[in-house]
Order: C-alpha cells, then sequence, then structure tokens
C-alpha cells in the first residue's frame, strides 16, 4: 500500500438537503418542525450545539443528544429516559437514515437535522448546517443575537475556514489516523505550520475574522477545546499542547468563557468518545484521567484587542435546563 494510501481521508458525501427560509429543496424553516441530533463528543455536532445557543434558537429548533460513545451501527440516545429519544422514540440515530433510505450506505454521523413528522434524517451536511442556521433561521433568532456569517464578511470567513478545516479541523484526523509514518509527518507538519498561522494572526486580532465572533471562531473553538485533552496525546499532535501557545491559548480561553461556547462542553464525553471508540488507537479502552483542566477559567486578557462577543448585541441567557452540562463534566 502506498504512503498515499494511508493517509486518512474524510467521507465529505453527505445528505445535502438544505432547511431554508423559503423551502426551495422542500424543507422550509418551522418552528418546531426539526430536531437537532448531535454529540457533545463530537466537534462537528459541537458547531451545531453553539451557533443554536448563540442565535437563541432553542424554543424552535429542539435539541437531541446522543451518549458519548457509538458502535459501528450508530450513536445512541442512551441518555434519554429509556434509551429512547422522547419525540423520535428511536433508540438509534440510524433509525432516522433508514426512515429517510432503508438502505442508506454511508456513516451514520452527527449532527443530523431529523423531520419530526416523517421522522427521517433531513440533512448531516455539518458546514451548511450552521451556515444555515445563521442566514435561514433569521426570522426565529433571538434578540441581540450576533451575526455569525455577516455579508460584509464572508469572503474572508470562507477563506478562513477552507485551511483551518482542511489542516486543524481535520488535520488533527490526519495525524490520528495516518497509516504509516511519512502520511504522519506530512500531517503533523501542515497542523502546526497552520497552528503557527492561526499564532500569529491571532496576536493581535481579538477575532478571526472582523470585531464579534463569526462562523470562523466557532469552528475552530471546537477544534481547540479538544486539543490539550484528547488530540496532544490521544492523535499525537504532540509538538505543543495548547498551553503553551499564548495567543491561541488566550483566545481558547476568551471564547470558552464567553456564554454558549464553554457552556455548552462536556470534557467528560470529549475524552470518553476518543479513548474508547477508538480501539485501533487505544485498543485498552483507559481514558486517562488528565489533563487538569481547570486553566480554562483564567483570566484571559483579550479584551484589551477590542472588540466584543456579540458586536452591539447581547449575550445568551443561560441554557435550557434539561441541556446544562453537569458540573462534574466541565472544570
Amino acid at each position: 500500500m502506498s504512503s498515499v494510501e494511508k493517509e486518512y481521508r474524510r467521507d465529505t458525501a453527505y445528505i445535502e438537503d438544505r432547511i431554508t427560509a423559503d423551502g426551495r429543496d422542500g424543507w422550509p424553516v418551522e418552528p418546531g418542525r426539526y430536531r437537532l441530533v448531535v454529540s457533545r463528543a463530537c466537534p462537528w455536532a459541537s458547531r451545531a450545539v453553539v451557533s443554536r445557543r448563540l442565535l437563541g434558537l432553542e424554543p424552535v429548533l429542539g435539541m437531541a443528544i446522543c451518549g458519548p460513545t457509538h458502535d459501528e451501527r450508530s450513536w445512541t440516545f442512551d441518555l434519554a429516559p429509556g434509551g429512547r429519544d422522547p419525540v423520535l422514540g428511536y433508540e438509534r440515530l440510524q433509525e432516522a437514515y433508514f426512515a429517510r433510505d432503508p438502505e442508506y450506505p454511508k456513516g451514520i454521523t452527527v449532527p443530523a437535522m431529523v423531520d419530526i413528522p416523517t421522522r427521517a434524517v433531513v440533512t448531516n451536511d455539518y458546514a451548511q448546517l450552521t451556515l444555515d442556521l445563521a442566514t435561514e433561521w433569521t426570522a426565529h433568532v433571538r434578540d441581540g443575537a450576533p451575526d455569525l456569517y455577516p455579508d460584509a464578511w464572508r469572503d474572508e470567513i470562507d477563506e478562513v475556514n477552507d485551511w483551518v478545516y482542511r489542516d486543524v479541523n481535520n488535520g488533527v484526523y490526519r495525524c490520528g489516523f495516518a497509516g504509516d509514518q511519512e502520511s504522519y509527518d506530512g500531517a503533523y507538519d501542515r497542523l502546526f505550520a497552520a497552528l503557527d498561522r492561526l499564532e500569529e494572526r491571532l496576536t493581535s486580532r481579538r477575532y478571526l475574522v472582523g470585531d464579534h465572533v463569526t462562523e470562523a471562531d466557532i469552528r475552530l473553538f471546537t477544534t481547540l477545546v479538544r486539543f490539550d485533552a484528547v488530540y496532544h496525546g490521544h492523535f499525537k499532535c504532540n509538538r505543543n499542547k495548547l498551553i503553551e501557545l499564548p495567543a491561541l491559548w488566550a483566545y481558547a480561553r476568551d471564547l470558552f468563557q464567553t456564554p454558549g461556547f464553554g457552556d455548552t462542553v462536556d470534557f467528560v464525553h470529549i475524552k470518553r468518545h476518543y479513548y474508547v471508540v477508538h480501539q485501533d488507537i487505544n485498543p485498552t479502552g483507559i481514558v486517562p484521567r488528565g489533563p487538569r483542566l481547570d486553566g480554562w477559567l483564567t483570566p484571559h486578557g483579550r479584551e484589551a484587542l477590542g472588540g466584543s462577543p456579540f458586536g452591539d448585541g447581547t449575550p445568551p441567557g443561560p441554557p435550557v435546563p434539561d441541556e446544562v452540562v453537569p458540573a462534574e463534566h466541565w472544570v
């Protein structure tokens, strides 16, 4: 097998239907019609959790939280009473995919938007999903919600998102699942070159694009918050810890301490998922007790760079009661 074949390649064949204000794909935005299925362990799903919180869409878009581990069949609703999602009635997310296509051939992934009347998946296209929350659900966002994808900044957000996805969000996976030394070395070099680029960019600016949080910050945050807890050791991304990169570490703490970001993070779920599910990397299934995580709440000093998290808007209120992360799962 060649080195190229041993490089990790993410399957990006998603269900691309969209839920839009005009319903042009047959799925109109309607309060209460859809259920967002996530796992707090998954960085791709965590983007949707953060976006929904920041936009205040909880009253119109319910959320089902899967447990942190899964088998080859799919994510399960083991956290729900009786092990079934109370709205969809399913034990496994797989059932919603099979309701869409009884012979669905691809991966059963989160996040997934499920149509409640038919109990079938509408889309699992995680990148488009959060953009649509920001642009298609605007009639239902809370007063004071930030514009996460402003017209004036979209080109720059798209450009940043492109290389951050390629070399950071997916870059850590390319390290962790590399099939040989050469593939790992190349992925490692690309990852840390990108982190160095981000360190330089964020030394003089508070946010990745513009003067308040945007889609770009959400996408980077969900990787950074997992970096020391799992990627540094489990995926061998170990040139530096996040806490050793001053600007990135302060930036990550700034976001973590912003309502809507850190209050969605469940470190217990994150660690259990990576160390238990990835048996090819960690065959013993032992979940490490470290690292210490109390540093996430230390002062970051980023206010001196200007800007504010929500622009002219306001922070979201507290999480709804049944979506609060247990204190012992945090820091």
